[in-house]
């Protein structure tokens, strides 16, 4: 742990505002000099500040709580021997991959960080990953199940008008989601065909800005720190994203857009994983305790503005095969889903909403129809009407 430095740079100057988490705007009025000589460290990382501004920058390290000052001397790259070659190791690993680097960047440029700043973070984070309290959380997610999760998410967004979470019955039974619809987009006795699935791929070019803010990537780094430790592996994929809804009852239409998987793992998947621990950690969930919920999708209007936030998708990850009535056994559907491994970061065993590029497998299973269900044609419809026409509250 560095308690000083020979000689300040811009370099090390960030190490430290990164190590103390605090913006450029922040770590100025810290150190109580101008936010331009901050930006200017930002963007000349050799640069060496004046003797005042080491001595200031001298104080501020010494001020400093241990554990900041731990996060310096990693980021920084001042780490004594030992630590020096957990950090090699960790840098190592972030240059393997390809897919990993390109995250990198993304992070960078989204946050506004001078280039590489992402990488030292992760490196930083990724020396500090105990993998078995990571193993231990897993255990922890796997006992949350997706009735509490549809439950919490119904009350985070209690009191909303026009919509409803979609509701299944098989057997008698009643399975609650969390994905939001509208009496107008069931029962459209519309055949998904060539001439009704009009979800059309915009031409336009560009992504939504993430206007990441601290918050969010702290918890973007946290993510790839996790995710190599577990040695998840992460494809960035193209993914389509839903611009607009067009649903009547002859047509299920709307626009698609592109974005980048490294766009939806480090932000908008994150709010799965928040609400998950929250809930294993007995948190009663309400707007104010979900704190990237709380910026992402604070409110319905913000759920169902499918423009204004992100809404990716793939290819289904849920088909619903009708099977006749054979000697001993009545008609049922055949069910493929998509399940998450063990290997993968967000909630183990859990039935994704959506494809993701973390390791998945496949499985199939059988439904058996109630009374009370549609035909498998309308239930399908019904189903896909809803996932397409909605996007989920952040998770199934």
């Amino acid at each position: 742990m560095t308690d000083s430095v020979v000689a300040w740079t811009g370099r090390t100057a960030c190490a430290l505002q990164d190590a103390l988490r605090l913006t450029q705007e922040a770590f100025a009025e810290h150190l109580g000099i101008h936010l331009r000589t901050v930006a200017a460290w930002h963007q000349q990382p050799d640069i060496t500040p004046k003797a005042a501004t080491q001595q200031i920058l001298d104080t501020a390290l010494k001020r400093a709580t241990d554990a900041e000052r731990r996060r310096f001397t990693q980021l920084a790259g001042l780490a004594p021997t030992a630590e020096s070659g957990d950090n090699d190791e960790a840098e190592r690993r972030l240059s393997e991959d390809p897919n990993v680097a390109s995250a990198l960047e993304w992070l960078d440029k989204h946050t506004g960080w001078t280039p590489g700043t992402a990488r030292r973070r992760v490196a930083a984070r990724l020396a500090a990953v105990d993998l078995r309290e990571l193993q231990d959380r897993g255990q922890r997610r796997g006992q949350v199940n997706q009735r509490q999760i549809a439950d919490a998410l119904n009350a985070y967004y209690a009191g909303r008008k026009d919509y409803g979470a979609y509701r299944a019955t098989y057997d008698g039974h009643a399975i609650a989601t969390s994905v939001f619809t509208r009496a107008e987009w069931l029962d459209l006795e519309c055949a998904l065909a060539p001439e009704t699935d009009q979800l059309m791929l915009s031409t336009k070019p560009g992504d939504l800005d993430p206007n990441i803010d601290e918050l969010a990537a702290e918890n973007a780094v946290n993510r790839l720190a996790e995710a190599l430790t577990a040695s998840v592996r992460i494809v960035d994929l193209p993914l389509y994203r839903l611009l607009d809804i067009d649903v009547r009852r002859d047509r299920v239409g709307g626009t698609l857009g592109m974005t980048t998987f490294a766009h939806y793992a480090l932000t908008m998947d994150l709010l799965e994983s928040e609400l998950v621990d929250a809930l294993a950690a007995g948190t009663v969930i309400r707007p104010g305790t979900l704190p990237l919920r709380d910026r992402y999708l604070p409110n319905t209007a913000s759920v169902v503005d499918v423009a204004g936030r992100l809404c990716v998708g793939g290819a289904l990850a849920l088909c619903a095969v009708a099977r006749p009535a054979s000697p001993g056994r009545p008609a049922d559907y055949l069910l493929l889903v998509q399940e998450r491994s063990a290997a993968c970061s967000t909630q183990r065993g859990g039935w994704p909403s959506r494809p993701r590029a973390f390791t998945s497998r496949w499985l199939t299973t059988a439904m058996t129809p109630s009374s009370r269900t549609h035909s498998c044609a309308r239930w399908r419809r019904s189903c896909s009407v809803a996932r397409k026409s909605t996007a989920p509250m952040g998770t199934r």
